[in-house]
């Protein structure tokens, strides 16, 4: 089993291909060239931690590099901005597929 065989970059989690099938988290080693976005989203169950391995990046218009460790916690959000080619691990706790929306969280909705 290869990390290129993963989609996306995600190995652990409830989704296939994976390494190990849990509910309990998702983890993926994600990598970002220059200019990459992710526009601005949240999660509704799930926390997410982002460990910046290599790189720079700008979340929240905050720059993170190398050894940074960011946690966005369930219903909050943030955007992504590679500022340089980077490398990340991300990890979700609890996993949970589907759980990406964009925009920020309404609090109208349980």
């Amino acid at each position: 089993m290869k990390l290129s065989e993963m989609i996306k970059g995600w190995f652990i989690g409830n989704f296939e291909p994976t390494a190990y099938k849990t509910d309990n988290c998702e983890v993926a080693v994600k990598e970002y060239k220059t200019g990459d976005y992710e526009s601005f989203h949240h999660h509704r169950l799930a926390t997410e931690i982002t460990v910046i391995l290599e790189g720079k990046v700008k979340m929240n218009n905050k720059l993170y590099s190398q050894g940074d460790i960011v946690i966005i916690n369930k219903k909050e959000g943030t955007d992504f901005l590679a500022i340089t080619d980077v490398k990340n691990i991300v990890v979700k706790i609890p996993g949970a597929t589907n759980d990406k929306y964009i925009g920020k969280y309404n609090t109208n909705i349980s």
